[in-house]
C-alpha cells in the first residue's frame, strides 16, 4: 500500500494515489509503503530515483547498520515501533529514509517508511497533524513526530499496565487468593512484564534513533530543541518502568507465597492424618502378631477392646493437634 502526504495550509492530508502519473504530479514530503507491492516500488524508483533495499525490514541486521548517511546524503534510520495488542503484542521494524536532496521536491526533502504492516503511530501522527496547523513542516519534522508520538503511545501503555496491575494488586492483596486465582494472576503479570521489557526496548531504541538525528547535525534549532524534550520524555519512562518492573516482582513474589501456603494446608493435612494413624496401626499390629493365646480368638471382649484401642489411640493425637491450632 502507498500512502502519499502532503502539506496544504499547515495541515498534513493524503493524496490518493493510483498511477504512477498521479504520483508526479504531487509533492509529497512523507511517502509511507506499508508492505508495497513490485509495481509501487517501481513507481517510487521511477519518480524519486530510490530503490528500497529488500533487508529493509529485516529483524536480523547488525546494530551498526540500523543508523547511517549515504555519500548522496540520504539519511537511512531502522527504529522500532511498539504495538500493544491484547493478543500478540509485538515490535514493528521500520525503515526511514530521509531524503533532503531529491528533485521532485526541492524545498523540504521527503521522507520514506517502509514497514510490514500497519503502525498505530503512524495513524496518530495523522490525526494530530490534520487537527493541528504548523505542527509539521518539513520531512525532518515527520520523523521527530512520529518519535514523539512513539512515546507518547508508550506512555499511554504504561498507563494501561498501571491500572490493570491495580486490579491485579487488589485480588492478590485481598488474601483469598486459591490455586484458580493464582493461575489467573501469574497470568496477567507474565503479561506485563512482557509488554514493560518490550517497552523498555522500544524506548532504548527511540532514543538510539533520535540521538542519531541530533549528531548528524541536520537538525534545525528549533527541531534540535524538540528532539531534546523527545529524550526528556523517554527518560522519564525509565523511571516508570523500573517501578512497574518492582511492583511486578512484588505481586509475583506475594503471589507465589499464597500458592505456598495452599500447598503447606495440604502438606499439613497429610501430616496430620499421618501422626495421628501411627497409634492405630502399632495396636492392628499387635493384635495381629501369630501368638500362641490370641485374647481375640479366646475372649468375647478380644476384638472390642482392640478396636477401642485403636479409635482411642487415633482420638488422642487429634484431641492434642486441635487444642494447639493445628487443625485449623
Amino acid at each position: 500500500m502507498l500512502n502519499v502526504f502532503s502539506l496544504a495550509n499547515g495541515r498534513l492530508f493524503q493524496v490518493e494515489i493510483e498511477s504512477l502519473a498521479e504520483l508526479a504530479q504531487c509533492q509529497p514530503i512523507w511517502v509511507d509503503l506499508e508492505n508495497p507491492s513490485s509495481e509501487e516500488r517501481r513507481w517510487v524508483k521511477q519518480h524519486f530515483g530510490l530503490s528500497i533495499p529488500e533487508d529493509a525490514m529485516d529483524d536480523d541486521i547488525e546494530e551498526s547498520a540500523r543508523f547511517f548517511e549515504e555519500d548522496n546524503g540520504e539519511l537511512h534510520i531502522r527504529s522500532d515501533f511498539l504495538i500493544d495488542d491484547t493478543d500478540n503484542p509485538r515490535a514493528i521494524r521500520v525503515a526511514f529514509i530521509l531524503n533532503e536532496h531529491n528533485e521532485a521536491l526541492k524545498s523540504r526533502g521527503v521522507l520514506f517508511s517502509i514497514h510490514d504492516e500497519d503502525v498505530p503511530v503512524f495513524r496518530l501522527l495523522r490525526m494530530r497533524a490534520r487537527r493541528m496547523p504548523g505542527l509539521i513542516a518539513d520531512a525532518k519534522d515527520v520523523l521527530l513526530m512520529l518519535f514523539d508520538a512513539d512515546a507518547e503511545y508508550c506512555a499511554d501503555t504504561l498507563e494501561t499496565i498501571y491500572d490493570e496491575l491495580e486490579t491485579v494488586s487488589r485480588q492478590v492483596l485481598a488474601g483469598d487468593v486459591n490455586d484458580n486465582k493464582a493461575g489467573e494472576v501469574l497470568s496477567a503479570i507474565a503479561r506485563h512484564e512482557d509488554m514493560s521489557g518490550r517497552i523498555r526496548r522500544n524506548v532504548m531504541d527511540t532514543r538510539r534513533a533520535v540521538s542519531f538525528m541530533m549528531r548528524t547535525r541536520m537538525l534545525q534549532p528549533e527541531q534540535f530543541e524538540d528532539a531534546r524534550q523527545i529524550l526528556r520524555d523517554l527518560d522519564s519512562l525509565d523511571s516508570h518502568t523500573a517501578f512497574l518492573f518492582d511492583k511486578i516482582n512484588f505481586l509475583m513474589d506475594a503471589t507465589v507465597g499464597f500458592i505456598n501456603i495452599n500447598q503447606n494446608k495440604i502438606i499439613k493435612i497429610f501430616s496430620v492424618a499421618s501422626v495421628s494413624l501411627l497409634p492405630p496401626t502399632l495396636v492392628a499390629s499387635s493384635y495381629g502378631m501369630n501368638f500362641a493365646f490370641m485374647p481375640e480368638l479366646n475372649w468375647t471382649y478380644g476384638y472390642p477392646l482392640a478396636i477401642g484401642l485403636m479409635v482411642l489411640s487415633a482420638l488422642v493425637p487429634m484431641v492434642y493437634f486441635r487444642k494447639r491450632g493445628w487443625l485449623k
